[in-house]
């Protein structure tokens, strides 16, 4: 069992850290095959992307560290530390999504009717997908991959707490 969890907890910050690596070359190569898009001159764009990357970094950080918790003491449960540091991400995560949404105003004011749709759309896309991701760490989890969460999902018929949020609850301090 334990090794199960340890290999899906390496699958899950290395699929991270693969989605950290892999976006940037991709954004740049979207750009450049499609112009027209105008990714790069949005503001929006960059903060989305920014957003959106450092979301994926904390949570491979923070599957990184139950994993080698687990490898050096045996068990997973998320050290003090991080959960504490995670904590104070996710009021900086807020900030920036509110940010990135004032960006998309920005952009709008900026362009008027030359608005660049298509590259809207994509970091739109991107945008939404940055603030289900903040989501899925930070408060419920959404996404459900293997056999033990879809079991959960049927018998209980509503969505789990993600694993950080439980692990900030832990830390809470009683009153």
């Amino acid at each position: 069992m334990k090794r199960l969890v340890a290999e899906r907890l390496a699958y899950l910050y290395r699929g991270e850290l693969f989605t950290v690596i892999t976006i940037l070359p991709l954004s740049w190569f979207g750009n450049r095959v499609f112009p027209r898009l105008q990714l790069f001159e949005l503001s929006a764009f960059w903060m989305s992307l920014f957003l959106f990357e450092l979301l994926l970094i904390q949570g491979a950080w923070y599957w990184y560290s139950k994993s080698r918790r687990l490898k050096k003491e045996g068990t997973s449960i998320t050290p003090k530390p991080v959960v504490r540091r995670l904590r104070h991400c996710r009021i900086i995560n807020l900030g920036l999504i509110v940010l990135t949404a004032c960006a998309f105003g920005l952009d709008w004011i900026r362009f008027q009717s030359d608005f660049p749709v298509y590259g809207l759309r994509i970091t739109l896309f991107l945008y939404v997908f940055a603030i289900l991701e903040y989501i899925n760490y930070f408060h419920i989890q959404l996404m459900y991959d293997n056999r033990s969460d879809v079991q959960y999902l049927i018998q209980n018929r509503r969505l789990k707490r993600s694993a950080l949020y439980k692990d900030m609850q832990r830390l809470r301090p009683v009153v």
